[in-house]
């Protein structure tokens, strides 16, 4: 079985996570424009971090056998900082048309400000204008209001539910977003937001049907494995391997799909991993380790891919 991660914050991860992650079956991963743990303090800082999922991180993750995509947006938190939200609003489109981009986000509400909301509202428009899905970060506090909220806004603005993925959803959110036709997403953490057991769960009492599994794996304690974990427990929990397919993997792409940046061609038929490869002069290799080189027919077939 095949594995997607279209929530991964892959800047703040290691190699041994691309390692684990690839051999647990996760053959892409969507990595979103977030913050970075505390506020960027000018735009410059904006420009190096979008540059970097759409350029090196991308790269990393090749050499480890996993296709890379992101998504890009001016985050809830830092939309409060006016002067900065500003000049991030200028630089979006250039990076929103970069190759991988495949949506507008995570973009939403965290305090639900009126500053959250007005680039909220800009973000939309322009997801709507380049015809690209649209990433939602609903809050942790407050959720369910946020979340309502959230596709209000979406609708107000003529987004079709089918084009945004609603993201970091619960059991007190799911019903409604279903309902209402959107994409629910679901974030994958040891303790918080949703754990495994409880994502079986909500498979079990809603099936697979736009519900879509990711990991969200950042810099705090948090889980690269968290897709392949949940998919391994729910499937030794009797839920269909056709509903975990469509949660784990077949959800992801056709939701993404839709800006026609990804596709399962990209890692059926990839390119060839050479770690000897250099970008902007660096490798991934450090201390003398030999470099990883294979064609692809020389890789494991997916078939024989397995959870430990």
């Amino acid at each position: 079985m095949m594995f997607i991660d279209p929530h991964a914050h892959m800047i703040s991860r290691t190699t041994d996570d691309y390692e684990a992650m690839a051999a647990a079956g996760v053959v892409a991963l969507i990595e979103p424009a977030f913050w970075l743990g505390q506020p960027r303090t000018y735009v410059g800082s904006y420009v190096d971090y979008l540059s970097h999922i759409v350029g090196f991180e991308r790269f990393r993750a090749g050499q480890f056998g996993i296709r890379h995509y992101c998504t890009i947006g001016l985050n809830s938190k830092e939309a409060n900082n006016q002067e900065l939200a500003e000049g991030v609003m200028e630089i979006l489109p250039r990076f929103a048309l970069k190759e991988a981009v495949v949506a507008i986000g995570e973009i939403g509400y965290d305090e639900q400000t009126e500053l959250e909301d007005k680039y909220f509202r800009l973000q939309l428009d322009l997801a709507k204008e380049l015809a690209l899905p649209v990433m939602i970060h609903t809050p942790h506090r407050d959720k369910k209001r946020g979340t309502s909220r959230s596709m209000d806004v979406c609708l107000e603005h003529g987004l079709d539910p089918a084009m945004v993925i609603v993201d970091h959803n619960n059991e007190e959110t799911v019903r409604e977003v279903l309902d209402r036709g959107f994409w629910a997403a679901f974030s994958i953490y040891p303790s918080t937001k949703m754990g495994n057991a409880r994502m079986v769960e909500i498979l079990r009492q809603y099936g697979a049907d736009r519900i879509i599994v990711d990991s969200a794996c950042d810099w705090g304690i948090s889980d690269p494995l968290g897709v392949p974990k949940t998919a391994r427990l729910a499937l030794d929990s009797g839920v269909p391997e056709e509903h975990v397919r469509l949660a784990c993997y077949q959800n992801a792409l056709d939701a993404y799909g839709q800006s026609g940046q990804i596709k399962e061609d990209d890692w059926l038929n990839p390119p060839a991993i050479d770690q000897r490869t250099l970008y902007e002069g660096n490798s991934v290799l450090r201390g003398g380790r030999d470099a990883r080189i294979e064609e692809p027919g020389a890789r494991r077939g997916m078939d024989k891919l397995i959870i430990e």
